[in-house]
């Protein structure tokens, strides 16, 4: 009898469109985080295959902090309107209007954190009982200790001790009134994965992860970009290099790094050779060894 094998890429995907349907499933009201990155675009194409012909069947849900870069933007709109899906965004300059938040001051302000206010008040405001992820299990000790559906109690936290098991893909995705889930089908993914997936599936993503001319700063071991919302030091001074983004944040604080990596072949070769994990220029992960486990149990990404 011959024997029937799938490529690791293959399996990989095949697992991310199970836990999928298991979410559709499973859940009334599910939506997917996107926030114009690699992973929530891998995340959004899964799902385009999952219920093909159908479109996908629930909608995106973007965190718009104010400070993104503009091109992460015009993509997110390209693919809504390429997918006909909805968009649902929840605004953090309207948090902070509101008095939801209160804006950090100084030179390494960032709104990454009050991004947790807004996406909870988008959850419960959209009734949303799961909300389906890009985070992986190599990008940061945090994300290593999430299961595949997270549980979040009515409050949006998460407790890392407190997570149901998922023996053989077996998922619970029970909840009371006013908790959601969260749900992680990149996973056991890593960032090479991710990488020569893209370029199997010729998967658009924005320009920024290409090298390319820009006007940065050098802040903290990385090049961050120029903007009319970084505050500069009298020592500091703008210069104009060739950089490409391993990860998209703010544009505050995503720092970039010098390449010629103009492809996703010269892309998958760089990034083979790095022994720093992608979010390793991300200033808002340096403020503490815990910052990022910190922000996910008050209810962050």
């Amino acid at each position: 009898m011959s024997k029937y094998y799938l490529n690791y890429l293959d399996e990989l995907e095949s697992e991310a469109i199970f836990i999928l349907r298991e979410v559709w499933a499973q859940f009334q009201n599910p939506v997917i985080l996107f926030s114009g990155g690699k992973d929530s675009i891998l995340v959004t194409h899964l799902a385009k295959k999952a219920f093909y012909p159908a479109k996908i069947p629930f909608p995106l849900m973007h965190v718009d902090t104010g400070h993104n870069f503009p091109e992460t933007i015009q993509f997110r709109d390209d693919i809504i309107k390429e997918l006909g899906v909805d968009l649902i965004v929840g605004s953090v300059q309207e948090s902070i209007d509101d008095g939801r938040v209160a804006e950090e001051k100084g030179k390494n302000a960032t709104r990454n954190a009050l991004q947790i206010t807004t996406l909870l008040d988008a959850i419960e405001a959209n009734k949303v009982d799961c909300a389906i992820g890009g985070g992986r299990r190599d990008e940061e000790k945090a994300r290593a200790k999430e299961r595949f559906f997270s549980h979040r109690d009515d409050f949006g936290q998460w407790d890392p001790k407190n997570q149901r098991p998922e023996l053989w893909n077996i998922f619970n995705g029970k909840h009371f009134q006013g908790e959601h889930f969260r749900a992680f089908p990149i996973s056991n993914w890593t960032e090479m994965d991710v990488w020569n997936y893209i370029k199997r599936e010729n998967i658009s993503i924005p320009s920024l992860y290409f090298a390319h001319e820009r006007e940065v700063v050098r802040r903290d071991g990385t090049w961050i970009p120029n903007s009319e919302f970084l505050v500069l030091e009298e020592h500091e001074e703008v210069v104009t290099k060739k950089i490409r983004f391993r990860t998209l944040g703010d544009i505050t604080i995503t720092g970039g790094d010098e390449s010629d990596a103009d492809t996703l072949e010269k892309i998958a070769i760089e990034v083979s050779g790095m022994r720093q994990t992608e979010r390793g220029n991300r200033s808002d992960d340096k403020r503490s060894e815990s910052a990022m486990e910190d922000r996910k149990r008050q209810g962050y990404f």
